[in-house]
Order: structure tokens, then sequence, then C-alpha cells
């Protein structure tokens, strides 16, 4: 089997980590992977676990330049001949829609996130299997695109367990990090990815000004970056710090290549995601494996993830004080079975294992007309 997952670009995200982790899995498993992407720093990753990758442009919104690339991607899909195409995103989606339109392969496709209710975002239904991670996702698909049953398939994001296993972190590392940002007897509250004003960092920061008075000597890490165009939240964000007077103990770190040590070094993970959920939810279960727990807000994906008072605590959108009293109970609370939880509902084997099965549903179906 040969199959092409689209995504835009291989940079960092959740849904890129997933096609990575695909990739050498499917390789694995003596499945052929080929990428396509506009390029990105995780592109050598592909190559190296065995994969390949084919730079072409499935990243612009350009409607001026969509014929010629919709030719170029059909060119390219006529040479390397694939059996199924997993479509990651909208424009890949598109372009896809129109390439392939002449040579009819099999087009499987994930809904990654709670997009606009549109006719542009309507492409990610128009394939033959569509797979999400939730839940939350299949009910919003069903009410905004009509999707059936039969058409969608739940595959929950899959971890890698030994990539985050308690047992195989760096232990100097670790201690590096810790003196460097003074972690050491701190109860250390952690929130991890792209900083946006969607990720609710500035009620978790308000949460814990409420609180602090009722913790014990804490620390809250903000790792990771701005993300694209919202270097003005981050800024604010800073700007917030300093007039609670928590310069001492919000501490943004950047983005961190060794995600798995940050982990080890926290207590809590939180994920105050506002506005528009989180379709699953990456680091509530990579927290889970490595032994952390975790504080999500009640909707989307967080909802088939977090089971309340034995892997962690939901709390409403924004509300401040629910999340304080979260954190506080946090503190005192000593949860277990987390990594065998994470292990035995989430891992990479079932994401692995479900997707193939997709794939092989509906090449039957092809065989079969």
């Amino acid at each position: 089997m040969h199959v092409v997952q689209l995504i835009p670009s291989l940079n960092e995200g959740g849904t890129e980590r997933g096609v990575v982790d695909l990739n050498r899995e499917f390789v694995r498993r003596g499945i052929r992977n080929t990428v396509i992407s506009s390029g990105g720093k995780l592109v050598p990753l592909i190559v190296s676990e065995g994969g390949t990758h084919i730079i072409c442009d499935v990243k612009s919104k350009n409607p001026l330049t969509f014929p010629l690339r919709v030719l170029k991607l059909r060119a390219l899909l006529r040479e390397i001949k694939p059996d199924v195409l997993h479509v990651r995103s909208r424009v890949p989606g598109w372009l896809v829609r129109f390439a392939n339109h002449p040579l009819g392969i099999p087009i499987v496709s994930t809904v990654h996130g709670f997009n606009t209710v549109s006719g542009y975002s309507k492409i990610m239904v128009r394939a033959e299997r569509v797979i999400g991670a939730s839940e939350a996702m299949r009910a919003y698909l069903k009410q905004h695109y009509g999707i059936s049953d039969e058409q969608f398939r739940l595959i929950p994001r899959g971890i890698d367990a030994e990539g985050f296993n308690p047992e195989k972190v760096d232990r100097d590392w670790i201690e590096a990090f810790k003196r460097q940002y003074d972690l050491q007897d701190r109860f250390v509250i952690t929130i991890v990815g792209r900083i946006s004003s969607l990720k609710g960092i500035d009620w978790a920061i308000k949460a814990l000004a409420k609180v602090s008075d009722q913790l014990p000597a804490w620390k809250l890490l903000i790792v990771g970056s701005p993300q694209s165009g919202q270097e003005n939240y981050a800024d604010e964000l800073k700007t917030l710090v300093k007039r609670l007077h928590l310069d001492e103990q919000v501490l943004f770190t950047g983005s961190q290549s060794q995600i798995r040590e940050v982990y080890a070094c926290s207590n809590v993970v939180i994920s105050a995601t506002t506005r528009k959920p989180e379709t699953f939810g990456r680091t509530l279960v990579e927290a889970f494996a490595m032994n952390c727990p975790v504080i999500a807000t009640a909707h989307g994906g967080a909802l088939d993830i977090v089971k309340p008072g034995i892997t962690g605590w939901l709390v409403p959108i924004e509300d401040a004080e629910a999340l304080g009293a979260a954190i506080v109970e946090s503190s005192r609370t000593k949860l277990t079975g987390l990594r065998e939880y994470a292990i035995a509902n989430f891992s990479l084997k079932q994401m692995v294992e479900k997707t193939i099965d997709v794939y092989k549903e509906v090449l039957r179906r092809v065989e079969k007309r």
C-alpha cells in the first residue's frame, strides 16, 4: 500500500506530529508513505525514518496560483501512483478535489479543528471516510455538515508511550532546567503549546493570582512561542504578569525540544482553551503518560480524555474561580494510574491500526465498484 499524506507545512504542532508518527509507524509495517507539504523543520525526520517527502505548495490560499498548483499536484500524483490520499487541512483538501478528479484515487480526511462553518471548510467532509479524534468532533460535523456515522471514523490521537516514558528522561537536562527556572521545591504548573489567545493563558494567570496564598511555593511555566500573528497577545500576557506582581512566579520559557522532560518537572498541566475547543488535547494525554495530572476546560476533546477526580479536573470556560479552586485541589491531591490510563486508551498503536483499517476499507470499496 502506498499512502500520501498532504499537509500545508511540517513545523511544530499536534497535526504535524501526528503526520510524523504515522510516517514512522507505516514504514515499520511495510507501508510506503509519502508526505506532500510546502516544507518545514520536520522534513528531515520524515526522511530519516524511512518516508518520502515531496515539496509542493499545498499551503498558499492565493486563488490566482490555484489552477497551476492543481495541475502540478495532478502531475505529481500521476507520477507517484498512490493508493490512498490522506488530506490533513483545507487548502490541500481543495487542491486534491480538483487534482484528483480524473484520477479517482480514494480520499480520506482528518478534521483537526473546529473551523468556522462555511463552504470553504466543508471540503474536509468531501471524502470517502472522515476521521475525527473525539465525540465532540463527531457531533460538530453531524450538526453542521450532516455527516453520517457510516462516513465518520472516531480515532483518538495516539501518543508514543516509549517516547513519553518517565523511565527514559534525561536527568541532567531536568536538573539544569530546574536550576535555570528555580523549580526546586516548587509546585510547578505548566501550559504547553503555541501562545495564542485561544489558549486562555490570561485567565489561567488571573486564576493563579486569586489563589496564590492558598498554594505552596509555586511556578507557572508557559512553554511555547507565540503563534504567528499572536505576538501582541504574548506581550499583553507579560504586561498582565507585571501588573499582578507575578514576575517571579510566571515564567515564559519559549519553545522547548524536550517536552517529555518538561512534563517530568511538572506537578499539573493546564489546558485553558477558550472559545474554540481542542479537537483532542494531545498535551493532556502526553502528561498522563508522564504521570502528571491535568486541568482542562470542559469542552471539546477534553471531555473524552479527562475523568474528573481520576485523571484530573474539568472547569467551565473562563471561570477563573473554578480554575483556581482546581489548581488548589491539585496541589493537595495525589492521583495515580495516569500512565496506565493513557496507554490503555490513547496508544499510538491503536491510532495507527485504526487508520490503516480505514485505508483498507476505502480500498475495498474501490474494488467493488
